[in-house]
């Protein structure tokens, strides 16, 4: 852990060091971000502490997942014709089949399969907040439970939602922080520091794309956080994490990549 000041000394002296080899001119952001994977600057807890944090998450997740027959899941209907399973609101995705063609891959013949295709095919936002306490930047994640998690629980970002879930088509609650994300390119605390659509797994998704965002929230603005599955993090935390059993989940490094 490091102190705000000590933060601001290292961070200058880093940077006049280094800025005379530095030419990105595409993200004004990347060279404190390089300095934020040095060390662990965070003011709030210590890398053994998130460990032991998210260790207790994972005990404590009461999630079940437990695997049934396709002909008994409850809203979801297999087409007599073509054999395509949809969801009862004709949202979220559907999975289908596709012949594949190819010269280059380990077989030349091809092949069938079946593949998940993403209803209007843009699948959603995937977006972390980054905000300074004294000065320090943080970043906001959550212990996320999903069904197919490996350990139940990964560290996701601030906001990880379709656009069916962000349009409360499953009958729940609108996800959390998804009115900052809305208001990010009006709100004049918010300023956008990276926005892109960021590829998937074109192997089992068809034309699947995610909306990836880093935002950084004005130093004086307050975010309550919902709950105790949120935690704010440094960008040294996350990357050491990185090194953990499948702990850090893709969206997380995806919307980091690029610092």
């Amino acid at each position: 852990m490091i102190s705000p000041a000590k933060y601001a000394s290292k961070l200058s002296s880093f940077t006049a060091r280094i800025e005379e080899f530095y030419i990105d001119q595409v993200y004004p952001h990347a060279l404190e971000c390089m300095f934020e994977s040095c060390m662990d600057c965070s003011l709030f807890y210590t890398l053994d502490e998130v460990k032991t944090w998210f260790k207790a998450k994972q005990i404590a997740s009461s999630l079940q997942v437990t695997e049934i027959p396709l002909s008994e899941i409850r809203d979801w209907s297999i087409d007599k014709t073509t054999g395509n399973i949809y969801h009862s609101s004709h949202d979220f995705f559907k999975i289908h089949g596709v012949r594949v063609e190819s010269r280059v891959r380990e077989t030349t013949r091809g092949w069938d399969q079946p593949i998940i295709t993403q209803v209007g095919f843009d699948g959603g936002i995937l977006g972390l907040i980054r905000k300074r306490f004294e000065g320090v930047p943080h970043y906001l994640c959550e212990a996320k439970e999903e069904p197919g998690n490996y350990g139940k629980i990964q560290l996701s970002p601030t906001i990880q939602a379709t656009f069916a879930n962000l349009n409360q088509k499953h009958g729940g609650r609108e996800p959390h922080f998804s009115d900052l994300f809305g208001s990010r390119d009006t709100d004049p605390s918010i300023t956008v520091l990276f926005e892109s659509w960021l590829a998937e797994d074109g192997g089992r998704l068809y034309l699947k794309r995610n909306k990836g965002i880093l935002v950084e929230i004005d130093e004086d603005s307050d975010v309550p956080l919902p709950s105790e599955n949120f935690i704010w993090l440094s960008l040294y935390q996350i990357k050491a994490l990185l090194k953990e059993d499948a702990w850090i989940n893709p969206h997380i490094r995806g919307i980091l990549a690029h610092v």
